[in-house]
């Protein structure tokens, strides 16, 4: 009767340990994937990630700022301080107020940028990047990725409502 039990609990202590790792490995995947989005005020304020990983920050962008070089695909914009909180946007108006009261404000924190890529269409005036990557020694952010959102793309195809 002895014998049957070790079989069993040797499976019982096998599963336990196989159920543990792969909880530990989500756990710790699930936390190096999470990101953050810093507003520029907060990434000045921390001076960046001494530990050099990867950011992601939001910002407005200003259009008259950006330079775009075709031979090296290197583009170059600055962007102003926008919140990060959704439900602070929505309380201010919305993102494209929020963007457009980013870029107008003369004391709004700048961020300047650089990106080695093909110039996304989206980018232009008050458009909301999310970029990825490292703030360097010379204070520039050096993204790695960037996305844009630009709220007022659609603003005039927007179809009528069904009641008018």
């Amino acid at each position: 009767m002895e014998r049957a039990g070790k079989p069993r609990l040797k499976f019982l202590i096998g599963g336990a340990l196989i159920v543990t790792a792969v909880i530990y490995l989500i756990a710790s995947s699930m936390s190096a994937n999470a990101q953050y989005y810093y507003t520029i005020d907060e990434l000045q304020a921390r001076g960046g990630d001494p530990s050099g990983r990867s950011m992601r920050v939001l910002g407005a962008v200003i259009g008259d700022s950006i330079e775009y070089d075709p031979q090296t695909l290197t583009l170059r914009f600055t962007v102003a301080n926008m919140p990060a909180d959704t439900a602070e946007i929505e309380r201010l108006g919305g993102l494209a107020s929020v963007l457009h009261e980013a870029v107008s404000n003369p004391e709004a924190t700048l961020l300047d940028v650089v990106y080695v890529g093909p110039k996304p269409d989206l980018l232009r005036n008050e458009a909301q990047a999310v970029m990825t990557g490292k703030v360097g020694e010379d204070g520039v952010f050096y993204a790695d990725e960037l996305l844009l959102k630009c709220p007022t793309k659609y603003e005039d195809t927007a179809p009528e409502s069904a009641g008018e």
